[in-house]
């Protein structure tokens, strides 16, 4: 592996007119074809195997023609100070309103509040229901602007008037400010930590290439795969990161060869045959976290997660190709790594103490830390343990769920609409049930339906029980069900477990099958399914990658350490998400204005992108403590060197990562702002606590043990050879004059 990246980071290196031209030109292909593909529809939400979804598609046999799953909108009305909606002159403005809506392009029907009961019980507040036959996700544009305006008229005459309803789901877009704070941040750590604006360029420059040709490629093929805007904003938000830390660690490898006396050329080589090799195998962890989403079995994340991983193929061969191309574009610009300290303390030390000089430069912060945790192992240990322990420990109380106009900011329109809804009807108003009764295989259809609407108006938690809509054919009828709590309440869960359970017993007994959907009930079951998959979902990845780090670290107790370590990373970040987002805490500096249960996809989605970032800081702090060892160092001095050497990237490239991922926190949505936040956090303690404290200590207390493998398996094993020791081999062949005497040189 070394020795092929060796050879490719020097074709890169020499032929860097015609790798740029590649990359430029494949990122153009990739934004032309965004720019002409048709406009996409943003991906459906179904969820294959659920009762919810076995409910939508019966209606849409059973009722051709009724969009079942078209998105709706209510229009909220609330009457002045001392009037009623019943007056005169409001009912005239709402008929107006329904009259114009009406007219509407993919209007399916709307209601009259005054002939469907829709007027609260004191009068001062009535909606009308908008039915769309596109779901509400994928309605267009002007469809969407049209329902925004049809309350303009009526806040003019002096109603309040508020929209909400799944119609004006718009894709959640993360902040382009939070994004453009998240690159200015990564900037300002790349110049620091290179020390050049040049070599802090580069990393960003390939990695807005990178995500550049991802995501252009994600918009070209969504129409074609029915791919959701969401699928980008993960694409982007992986790609970013990852991009930048991949070039981060070569260009960092490379500024080390240049201080060892090696020509660019070489120096190029060796950096991507060493930390290249280390940014393969970081990027195999990735892509498997991200790709193995698919074993969840619902489409959008199976999706999101394909996408994701296809953005982290392009960053890994970026870094390996495109990165040593402008190395060679750079030249003497990107200094070696420590020249001007040394400089500095040759001109201020006296010529006997230089060589001192040097070695105390290069005892730096990571330096001296390895050498406390090597003296203090147990206790920092411990304190890491302990520590992420108990912020570990609001865990146990998380509720899952999927966000609803509840949780919108009292800003928006649609969570005013749903405080007046529950102001006026009760808050189980913004979620009813739908529920399904297939009688084709009852005797009696009419009876059954009866038999159903009977047993649940005895539930508990029940407010109200509509009358039963049958389709043409008579098989097959409709309930709507009103509960008495909030839809994401665990009271609402249990109503509807209830009514299966209820569904059950009548099923025996009449032949007619009770099915229970809505968008509560389709939350409900996104949810147990997501829970179902958790644990199958993290014996996979953990599998594959542990079987990989075996390969890559030969090692089994580095590999094991590095997976429980992870687990221990997720399980504290988890803890401060439901901290900040269930419980409220600093929820204001956060701009977290409505708490309320854990987005239901937060676990798995963090189990899957989280251990494939915790890996990268693993494969590159660890690879180069193995390297160390492998050419002969003890396993406390392995540790020491690994620190020196990569500590400070992995800790700069750590922050990039939280910087990227808290630009996202500034989003308007809470999703997004929950999916920052929980991997700005989970980032800090993988790479500040476990990788940097948790890993050395428990190295140091192993000792040799760590770097154990059986002699079977180690025969068994394919040499990858990420510790570059194939290139060993060409040192004296490359210290020996070169027929190239044109090379650019170091030193003089």
């Amino acid at each position: 592996m070394a020795t092929f990246l060796y050879k490719l980071g020097r074709l890169a290196f020499r032929r860097r007119h015609f790798v740029a031209l590649i990359w430029v030109a494949l990122l153009t292909l990739a934004g032309v074809g965004a720019a002409s593909a048709p406009a996409p529809g943003t991906t459906s939400f179904s969820i294959p195997g659920t009762e919810a979804q076995k409910a939508f598609d019966l209606l849409e046999q059973r009722f051709p023609g009724a969009s079942a799953d078209g998105g709706t909108g209510r229009i909220v009305f609330k009457a002045p100070e001392g009037e009623k909606m019943t007056d005169a002159d409001n009912k005239a403005i709402v008929a107006k309103t329904t009259k114009e809506l009406s007219d509407g392009s993919e209007v399916v029907s709307v209601t009259d509040p005054f002939t469907t009961n829709a007027v609260s019980e004191d009068g001062t507040v009535a909606y009308t229901s908008v039915k769309y036959d596109a779901p509400g996700m994928e309605l267009a544009d002007t469809t969407r602007d049209a329902l925004e305006a049809a309350g303009d008229d009526a806040r003019a005459a002096g109603l309040t008037v508020d929209i909400g309803g799944d119609a004006l789901q718009a894709a959640a877009e993360p902040g382009a400010a939070g994004e453009i704070v998240g690159l200015a941040l990564a900037a300002v750590v790349l110049v620091i930590t290179l020390g050049s604006l040049v070599a802090a360029g580069l990393p960003l420059l390939t990695a807005i290439i990178g995500v550049g040709i991802g995501v252009s490629t994600i918009t070209a093929l969504a129409n074609a795969l029915d791919l959701g805007d969401t699928t980008s904003t993960l694409a982007l938000m992986i790609g970013l990161a990852v991009g930048i830390d991949y070039a981060l660690f070569i260009v960092s490898r490379y500024r080390g060869e240049l201080a060892d006396g090696r020509d660019r050329e070489e120096a190029a080589g060796r950096a991507t045959g060493t930390a290249g090799s280390a940014v393969v195998f970081a990027g195999l962890t990735v892509v498997i976290a991200l790709a193995g989403l698919a074993v969840v079995n619902v489409p959008m994340l199976t999706k999101m997660g394909l996408a994701a991983a296809g953005t982290v193929v392009v960053a890994v061969l970026i870094a390996l190709t495109m990165i040593p191309a402008l190395l060679g574009y750079a030249g003497r610009t990107i200094r070696p790594a420590g020249e001007k300290r040394k400089s500095r303390k040759k001109r201020s030390e006296k010529p006997e103490t230089a060589g001192n000089a040097q070695v105390a430069a290069k005892a730096g912060l990571g330096t001296r830390w390895a050498h406390f945790v090597i003296r203090r192992p147990v206790a920092v240990l411990l304190l890491g343990v302990v520590g992420l322990g108990a912020i570990a420990v609001p865990v146990t109380q998380l509720e899952l769920g999927l966000p609803d106009e509840g949780s919108q900011p009292t800003s928006t329109t649609q969570r005013r609409a749903y405080d007046l809804l529950s102001d006026g009807f009760g808050p189980g108003f913004n979620g009813p049930l739908m529920i399904v009764v297939d009688a084709e295989k009852s005797e009696d259809p009419k009876a059954a339906v009866a038999t159903v609407t009977d047993g649940i108006k005895g539930l508990k938690d029940v407010v109200t029980v509509t009358p039963a809509a049958f389709n043409k054919a008579g098989d097959t009828a409709t309930i709507t069900v009103i509960p008495n709590s909030k839809p994401s309440s665990t009271q609402t869960e249990d109503l509807v477990h209830a009514i299966r359970d209820e569904g059950a017993g009548i099923k025996a007994d009449t032949g007619a099958e009770v099915l229970v959907t809505g968008t509560t009930a389709m939350n409900i079951d996104f949810s147990q399914k997501l829970n179902d998959a958790l644990i199958p979902y993290l014996g996979l990845v953990v599998g594959l990658a542990f079987l990989l780090l075996i390969v890559v670290f030969r090692s089994i107790l580095v590999p094991l350490k590095a997976a429980l370590g992870f687990l221990l990373s997720v399980l504290a970040a988890l803890g401060a998400v439901v901290a900040v987002f269930q419980w409220g805490w600093l929820g204001g500096l956060l701009g977290v204005e409505e708490t309320g249960p854990i987005m239901s996809m937060m676990p798995i989605f963090m189990v899957g992108v989280v251990f494939g970032l915790a890996m990268d800081y693993e494969v590159f702090l660890v690879t180069r403590m193995r390297e160390a060892y492998v050419h002969g160092e003890t396993p406390a001095q392995a540790i020491v060197t690994g620190f020196r050497h990569s500590s400070r990237v992995v800790a700069a490239a750590a922050v990039i990562m939280m910087a990227v991922f808290g630009g996202f926190i500034t989003s308007s949505e809470q999703m997004i702002k929950m999916i920052g936040f929980g991997l700005a956090i989970a980032v800090f303690f993988d790479a500040f606590v476990v990788r940097m404290a948790i890993v050395p200590a428990v190295l140091a207390l192993l000792g040799k043990k760590a770097w154990w493998l059986p002699k079977w398996l180690d025969r068994a094993l394919p040499n990858v050879d990420v510790e570059g020791e194939g290139l060993k081999a060409l040192d004296s062949r490359n210290s020996d004059s070169d027929p190239d005497n044109d090379r650019e040189l170091v030193r003089a």
